[in-house]
C-alpha cells in the first residue's frame, strides 16, 4: 500500500530492498526484518517532525520579513537617491569644473574639507539639506579609513527630508590609469570618487550589494576630472541605478506571476533557459533573476562545474520563454512542489510588490534548498550503514517536494563513492515509482 494523506506507512518494496542493501555490521551482516508496526510508528513520527520543521521555517520567514519591512508604511520602496563626490586625500581642494551647460560640477562651497581630505559634490538628486547630512556621514566614514576601492558598504542614514532612515550604499572609485597617463599622474595623484545610492532600508539594500558593486564599477569608465560628460553619461547612469540594479526582480515577478515556479526550478536545477522575442531589458531581467535564484556561491565550485557538465551531457531540453505576448509562454516547463510552494511565497505581495521583500524571500528560498540538501546528505551517510536511515531518506524526499533536484546535486557530489551511489539509485527508483518527483507542465 502506498503512502497516502492518511499517514499509512508505505511498503514500496522497502522491506525487500532494505534487506538487500547495507545490513548493519553490528548484527553480523544478517538480514533484518522490519515489521509494519515499526514502520507505521516511524512514518507518523517523521510526518510530525516534517510538520514541525515547516512550522519553524515559516516562523523564521515571518520574523525575517518583519525585520526587513521595518516601517514599511513609512518607507516607500521606489524612493531612490544618489550622490557623487570627488575625494581628494590630503586636504587638497579642487577648483570648480565647468559642465556642458556652464554650471559648476565642484565648487568650493560644495566641498567638505578636513586636514586629511576634501569631499566635493559632483551631482545629486537629494535636497540640499539632506545632501549635507549625507556628506557629513560619508566624511565620518572616510576619517575612519573604512573604505576600500571597488568594495561597497551599506549602512543606515538618517536624513531630515525623510521621516525614516534609509539604506545607503557607498563605494570608493579610482580611475584606471595606463601608459603615459599613469606616468603623468605620478607627481599628482588622480582624483578619487565616492558614489552613494540611497533607497529602502539598510537590510534591504544590503541584499543587492553585489549588483550595486557592479553598477558602481561600470561608472568608472564614464568618469573624468573635467566632468565634461556629466549630462550625457554620468548623470543618466546615476539616475538609473535603482531601475537597473534593484527593480529587475520586481519586474520578473510581475511578468511571470504563477509561472515563476518554472524559473525557480530552472535556476535550482541548472536548466538552460532560452528567451525569445523579448527586448534587451526583459532578457537582462530574466538573466539576473536566474542568477539570484541559483545556488552559485552556496555550493562548492567543483560541484557546480560537475553539475553543469552533467546537465549538458543529459539530453535535457532547455526551458523556452516566449515573450511575444503580454504574458510569457513557457515551453518544456518543469516544476515540483517545492518550487510551486515557494512561488506562492515569493509572489505574495498585497501592496503590489516590494523589490527588497522579493529578494529576501528569494534568499530564504535558496537557504531552504541548501538546508534540505545538507539534511539529505546527512541521512544518506547514515543510510550507508542503516536500513532505517534509508527509509528516513525516502520519507524526507517525499515531504520536501524537491527530491528530483536534491538527488541530482547530491549524486554529482557522491560520484566517487560507490556506497552512496547505491543508496541514491534506490531512492531514485522509489520517488519515480511514487510519482512525486518533478513533473512537466
Amino acid at each position: 500500500m502506498r503512502a497516502s494523506h492518511q499517514q499509512v506507512a508505505p511498503r514500496l518494496r522497502y522491506s525487500d530492498t532494505s534487506e538487500r542493501f547495507y545490513p548493519d555490521p553490528a548484527l553480523g551482516g544478517r538480514r533484518i526484518s522490519c515489521g509494519p508496526i515499526l514502520f507505521t510508528a516511524s512514518w507518523e513520527m517523521l510526518q510530525t517532525q516534517s510538520s514541525l520543521a515547516e512550522s519553524v521555517d515559516g516562523e523564521e520567514l515571518r520574523v525575517e520579513e518583519g525585520i526587513l519591512e521595518g516601517n514599511g508604511d513609512l518607507r516607500p520602496s521606489s524612493t531612490a537617491f544618489h550622490s557623487l563626490y570627488i575625494y581628494l586625500p590630503g586636504g587638497d581642494s579642487q577648483p570648480g569644473t565647468d559642465t556642458e551647460d556652464g554650471s559648476s560640477a565642484s565648487l568650493s562651497g560644495d566641498a567638505a574639507c578636513t586636514d586629511d581630505f576634501s569631499l566635493s559634490l559632483v551631482d545629486t538628486n537629494l535636497p540640499s539639506e539632506s545632501e549635507l547630512e549625507l556628506r557629513s556621514f560619508v566624511s565620518k566614514r572616510l576619517s575612519r579609513g573604512a573604505l576600500f576601492e571597488g568594495m561597497g558598504n551599506v549602512a543606515s542614514v538618517e536624513l531630515s527630508s525623510t521621516e525614516y532612515s534609509m539604506g545607503c550604499f557607498y563605494c570608493l572609485l579610482q580611475e584606471d590609469k595606463v601608459g603615459e597617463a599613469a606616468e603623468a599622474e605620478l607627481s599628482a595623484p588622480p582624483p578619487e570618487y565616492i558614489v552613494c545610492f540611497l533607497a529602502g532600508s539598510e537590510k534591504g539594500l544590503d541584499l543587492f550589494r553585489l549588483e550595486l558593486d557592479k553598477y558602481a564599477e561600470a561608472l568608472k569608465a564614464k568618469l573624468d576630472p573635467q566632468m565634461s560628460n556629466l549630462e550625457t553619461d554620468i548623470r543618466p547612469h546615476l539616475c538609473s541605478w535603482f531601475e537597473a540594479s534593484v527593480q529587475p526582480i520586481q519586474r520578473v515577478v510581475h511578468l511571470f506571476q504563477e509561472k515563476l515556479a518554472y524559473l525557480l526550478h530552472a535556476a535550482l536545477s541548472y536548466t538552460p533557459v532560452e528567451v525569445r522575442n523579448a527586448d534587451d531589458r526583459t532578457q537582462g531581467d530574466i538573466s539576473r533573476f536566474l542568477g539570484m535564484a541559483g545556488l552559485q556561491g552556496l555550493v562548492q565550485e567543483g560541484t557546480m562545474a560537475s553539475l553543469c557538465v552533467a546537465m549538458t551531457e543529459e539530453e535535457q531540453r532547455a526551458l523556452i520563454v516566449d515573450c511575444s505576448d503580454s504574458q510569457p509562454q513557457i515551453l518544456h516547463a518543469v516544476s515540483n512542489k517545492f518550487c510551486e510552494d515557494w512561488m506562492q511565497i515569493v509572489t505574495h505581495s498585497p501592496d503590489g510588490g516590494n523589490p527588497f521583500l522579493f529578494r529576501q524571500r528569494l534568499e530564504n528560498f535558496k537557504l531552504k534548498a541548501i538546508q534540505d540538501m545538507n539534511n539529505l546528505k546527512r541521512l544518506i551517510r547514515q543510510a550507508e550503514m542503516s536500513h532505517y536511515a534509508l527509509f528516513r531518506c525516502y520519507a524526507f524526499l517525499r515531504n520536501c517536494g524537491n527530491g528530483d533536484i536534491l538527488l541530482k546535486i547530491v549524486r554529482v557530489e557522491h560520484a566517487e563513492m560507490p556506497e552512496a551511489s547505491s543508496v541514491l539509485r534506490v531512492l531514485e527508483e522509489f520517488i519515480q515509482e511514487d510519482g512525486f518527483s518533478a513533473h512537466n507542465c
